[in-house]
């Protein structure tokens, strides 16, 4: 049989071992675990300041957006509104405009018919002197004399208030 020095256990090397083992953990968790450890922390409390700051931006662009449409509606409303009161004016401004133009149509009708009048009374008095005239002068040659004014006059009147008279 062969002999087993080779595998033979030794008690001081397993001691010695295990305390290579327990000063590298201790080293190793002073030095690596420990700032391992911090360095998480501190990435999860910045994780966490993210995450606050990100629904923090988020519930103010939600306010944000609220309020934006609130001034849309109520600059919709604004516009609406100013719109009605400019078509409200125009159309106030349009009635006026027609009603001056039929003030005006109606006074130039109503010169017109003035002015109308005011010829026809006007050749009334020319045919009345025509009348006059020739009645004048068809009575002087009937009669053979000339007529004073007076007798002139008289008897014109007398004999327009007869044709007057036939005509209505």
């Amino acid at each position: 049989m062969p002999s087993l020095d080779v595998i033979s256990i030794n008690l001081w090397q397993i001691l010695i071992s295990l305390c290579n083992l327990l000063i590298l953990f201790l080293i190793l968790k002073k030095f690596l675990y420990k700032p391992v450890r911090r360095v998480m922390q501190e990435r999860q409390s910045a994780l966490q300041r993210q995450y606050s700051d990100a629904n923090e931006a988020r519930r103010m662009a939600e306010a944000n957006q609220k309020a934006w449409e609130e001034k849309m509606l109520g600059a919709k409303a604004q516009a609406d509104d100013l719109l009605k009161k400019a078509s409200e004016r125009a159309e106030h401004r349009c009635d006026q405009m027609i009603s001056e133009a039929r003030e005006k149509a109606d006074d130039i009708v109503q010169e017109a018919k003035d002015q109308a009048v005011i010829e026809h009374k006007k050749a009334q008095a020319e045919i009345k002197k025509e009348i006059v005239d020739v009645s004048a002068v068809l009575t002087e040659k009937m009669l053979g004399r000339e007529i004073n004014t007076e007798d002139h006059h008289a008897i014109i009147n007398t004999v327009i208030s007869e044709i007057g008279e036939a005509n209505d």
